[in-house]
């Protein structure tokens, strides 16, 4: 093999193995991009505006829903407040819906409502059509909220569901899927389990996890963490378009 020869075939392997730097971009990550550029040239907001939402939105998480629920679980007249008037409730936890821009965010705060479970009905929160969820309480929505065969197969099966999250219930309660829209955001309020009684605000807010604000979980105590565990293959798993 010539010199020549050698170097032409290290590059053809060269060029064979290296990865692409960012994975390809989707259709609705141009969409993104052209209509926040769109509405920076038409002075809807600046981009510094959008930049500091944008870091607004990645620093939230459900800390504050948590509070809120373990508020709601030791002061009976909050527990009312949060049920007819939520909004003010998440201010009473830190939580204002019209920050940080000053005018809020419509799809996020024109009906936001708080459901509560009881010992015949548990209720899970889904967006079927796309992933509509209560950001300014619970932070950004888990990658498996936004896939379809959460979103789909949800509304469908949803006794199958909850037990592909480990969390199996009995045929006497009422499973009630509550599903968001462009105006509507919901969270639940999950019951207080046995064993906490003499529990503080704080302890029991660490164990009202993401997952039971959505509804795929149910407090315990000592879990304290949104790792799910107890999974099984879905039986009817609607695959991803290509």
């Amino acid at each position: 093999m010539t010199e020549h020869g050698a170097h032409h075939d290290h590059d053809h392997d060269h060029e064979r193995t290296v990865a692409p730097m960012v994975d390809e971009i989707t259709d609705f990550e141009v969409l993104e991009v052209a209509l926040r550029e769109l509405c920076i040239e038409k002075g809807i907001f600046t981009a510094a505006e959008h930049r500091q939402f944008t870091e607004f939105a990645e620093q939230i998480g459900p800390a504050p829903a948590a509070h809120l629920v373990a508020r709601a679980w030791l002061d009976p007249e909050f527990k009312a407040l949060a049920l007819a008037e939520p909004m003010s409730a998440s201010k009473e936890v830190g939580v204002d819906w019209m920050e940080p821009t000053g005018f809020g965010t419509p799809s996020d705060f024109t009906a936001f409502q708080i459901l509560e479970d009881t010992p015949n009905l548990h209720n899970v929160i889904v967006c079927a059509l796309c992933s509509c969820y209560p950001r300014p309480i619970l932070g950004n929505s888990p990658e498996w909220y936004r896939t379809p065969n959460y979103r789909r197969r949800l509304v469908r099966w949803p006794r199958q569901v909850l037990a592909e999250f480990g969390l199996y219930l009995s045929d006497d309660i009422e499973v009630r899927v509550q599903d968001s829209n462009q105006k509507h955001r919901f969270m639940v309020m999950p019951m207080r389990p046995e064993g906490t009684e003499d529990w503080t605000e704080d302890q029991l807010a660490e164990i009202v996890t993401r997952d039971s604000l959505i509804g795929v979980a149910l407090p315990k105590p000592g879990v304290t963490t949104n790792v799910i565990t107890d999974t099984r293959p879905a039986v009817h798993p609607i695959p991803d378009r290509p």
